[in-house]
Parts: C-alpha cells; sequence; structure tokens
C-alpha cells in the first residue's frame, strides 16, 4: 500500500516535506499524484509527475510554493511544500496512476494510499 507521511502542525510561511513510499508494489512506472482534502471540502488535485520526473502539473494554488519530486529507486514520491498558508491545512494523500504519465484527474488514479494531516496555524 500507499503510506504518506510527513505532516504536521506548521506556522504560516513554514515549510513541510510530505513523502510517499509503495511498500507492496513498485510505482516507477506509473505516474503519481498528490491531492487533498480540507474539512468539508471534495478532495483536490494537488501535484503530479510522471513516471520519469520529466513532466509535472501543479493546482495553481499551490503553484510557485510546492515542488513534487520522486525517487523511483526508492519507490518514493515527495511533495516540498513552502510559504504554507492556513488554506493548505488538509489530509495529504498520494495515488498512482494507471499510466505512466502526469494527470490532474482523480479518475486516472487507482492506487491510493492513507493521508497524513497538514495543519497551517495563521
Amino acid at each position: 500500500q500507499l503510506q504518506a507521511s510527513g505532516g504536521g502542525l506548521v506556522q504560516a510561511g513554514g515549510s513541510l516535506r510530505l513523502s510517499c513510499k509503495a511498500s507492496d508494489r513498485s510505482t516507477s512506472n506509473n505516474g503519481m499524484g498528490w491531492f487533498r482534502q480540507a474539512p468539508g471540502k471534495d478532495r483536490e488535485f494537488v501535484a503530479a509527475m510522471s513516471w520519469n520526473g520529466l513532466s509535472t502539473s501543479y493546482a495553481n494554488s499551490v503553484k510557485g510554493r510546492f515542488v513534487i519530486s520522486r525517487d523511483n529507486a526508492k519507490n518514493t514520491v515527495y511533495l516540498q511544500m513552502n510559504s504554507l498558508k492556513p488554506e493548505d491545512t488538509a489530509v495529504y494523500s498520494c495515488a498512482a496512476s494507471r499510466g505512466a504519465y502526469s494527470s490532474t484527474s482523480q479518475g486516472s488514479y487507482n492506487y491510493w494510499g492513507q493521508g497524513t494531516l497538514v495543519t497551517v496555524s495563521s
């Protein structure tokens, strides 16, 4: 399964780095994505990366602040989050897509992990 980690409580303007590792299968040939769900809201796309790391996509709300990366040798994808805002507070989850390329659509992903809570205080 995919397991996300690295969440926690941080003040506005701070940084966190999330990790997501697959323990039971390789995801090196899959596009990987990060999504988040804030309390009372629908899950939304945050960032995605193709299997080889050459293509990335970001939600407009995080562009310029968040960076997605991956280490296929470690079967792990990362989300570096900088300049955090209170509106970034959410449970962050990672997912592997059916294909090799990055996708902003949740329907493209069929392997989801448990999330990690990020709380940004003002």
